[in-house]
């Protein structure tokens, strides 16, 4: 039950996302659904072995580098999708931070 409820919480999280941010479309809240569970695969496989790689680089970026990483995720996770779209690496950036804010933002509130 707790997972598919933090899906349907990156569902919303996504949907507000593509609200907010120009360069991110979504064409439906089934679209939503399929990309929250294709990115949170990509988040649970791809993530943790491109932050390894990029690991001296992240290190050297204090950190930021894992930004840029968040946005290539959720960029081939738009690949992957139809109906999920992502323009460019500014869309995916501005859209990675939001998507991890709001996402927060969200299992803040249910858990109180």
């Amino acid at each position: 039950m707790n997972l598919l409820f933090r899906l349907l919480i990156n569902t919303v999280a996504i949907l507000a996302t593509a609200w907010l941010i120009p360069g991110i479309r979504i064409s439906s809240f089934t679209t939503a659904l399929i990309a929250a569970l294709v990115l949170g695969i990509l988040n649970t496989i791809l993530k943790p072995i491109l932050e390894l790689l990029a690991l001296p680089v992240n290190f050297l970026t204090f950190g930021l580098f894992s930004w840029a990483i968040s946005a290539f995720v959720l960029w081939v996770a738009s690949l992957l999708v139809p109906g999920f779209v992502v323009q460019g690496f500014l869309s995916a950036l501005a859209g990675g931070i939001v998507l991890a804010f709001i996402a927060s933002l969200l299992q803040s509130l249910v858990k109180k």
